[in-house]
């Protein structure tokens, strides 16, 4: 189960439904709800919700997130492009790609929000600087990507001879 940052702290997110459907009510004590099929398994009953619970978490979310500054709401979301770059930099090999698009578009947020983003921006100004660091080097310490053999064509074309 995955769980959303809101300022009153990280809160559950509920999993989506297989079939798109109504999903069960939860395990009553006692024994299973009165409409609940028999033959469903019981860690099954217990792990899902019924569409009014989910109804009412998603109500709360919403409600918690509009209560929250939209530069704290737009700062998480840069330390998670944070992330997003640091593990494609650690990754083995790193994913050089990836982590560049994600870098970009922390630096894009962050550069761009200039002084809108509170509290959060000297710390998302420094991360910035170390992922743009930390790029650099990793990329310089790969080398140069490998380049394939020349054909006879090539030769002819940059003026080698034999």
């Amino acid at each position: 189960m995955s769980s959303l940052w809101t300022p009153g702290g990280e809160r559950p997110v509920p999993p989506p439904t297989s079939g798109g459907g109504r999903q069960p009510p939860p395990k009553q004590p006692g024994g299973p709800a009165p409409d609940q099929a028999a033959e469903e398994p019981e860690e099954d009953q217990e792990a899902e919700l019924s569409a009014e619970e989910m109804q009412k978490r998603l109500s709360e979310l919403r409600a918690d997130i509009a209560e929250a500054p939209a530069s704290a709401v737009v700062a998480n979301h840069c330390f998670g492009l944070f992330e997003l770059a640091a593990l494609h930099l650690s990754l083995k090999p790193p994913k050089l790609a990836d982590a560049r698009l994600a870098i970009d578009a922390l630096g894009a947020l962050v550069e761009g929000l200039r002084g809108r983003l509170g509290d959060e921006e000297r710390p998302l100004r420094d991360g910035l600087a170390q992922l743009r660091l930390a790029y650099v080097e990793i990329d310089a310490a790969m080398g140069p990507p490998a380049q394939p053999p020349e054909s006879d064509g090539d030769q002819a074309a940059t003026g080698a001879t034999d």
